[in-house]
């Protein structure tokens, strides 16, 4: 892991908000050279800091038009035989470990309402899952593919 600066952080945050920036618009807006942010950037990829780009199409979104995230409490010992039974859903986008009161959180996507009702009720019939809430994702203004 490098050390960043405040530079390296704005650069970063200026990416996430366009992953497209013209160099020489990341350089007006952080007040740096073009350079200074070619290098910053290449830097920030060789030190993993920058996992990669990604592109998001109106596809994407399309194929699962109906998106949840489902909190899991687990009850036992069954963490990982719950994440591997969910990761084999083909509707479970994402499984994700957590701390506090949930111990899984679940991205789901499906193309109707009664299909994410039928993926939630397979969900809730593992065995070793003790509650669950679910929140339907209304819109989103950022969206990196795992």
């Amino acid at each position: 892991m490098i050390e960043m600066d405040d530079t390296d952080r704005k650069l970063l945050a200026a990416l996430r908000r366009d992953g497209r920036a013209a160099l020489s618009d990341l350089a007006i807006t952080l007040g740096i050279t073009r350079a200074t942010v070619r290098a910053r950037i290449e830097k920030l990829t060789q030190s993993g800091e920058i996992q990669g780009f990604s592109v998001l199409t109106r596809g994407d979104l399309a194929e699962s038009p109906v998106r949840a995230l489902t909190m899991l409490a687990i009850a036992g010992p069954g963490m990982e035989r719950i994440r591997r039974q969910l990761s084999g859903m083909a509707q479970v986008q994402a499984v994700h470990a957590t701390n506090g009161k949930w111990d899984i959180i679940v991205q789901i996507g499906t193309d109707t309402l009664e299909a994410l009702d039928r993926v939630l009720g397979d969900i809730r019939r593992l065995e070793g899952v003790a509650t669950s809430e679910t929140s339907l994702l209304l819109s989103t203004s950022r969206y990196t593919r795992t």
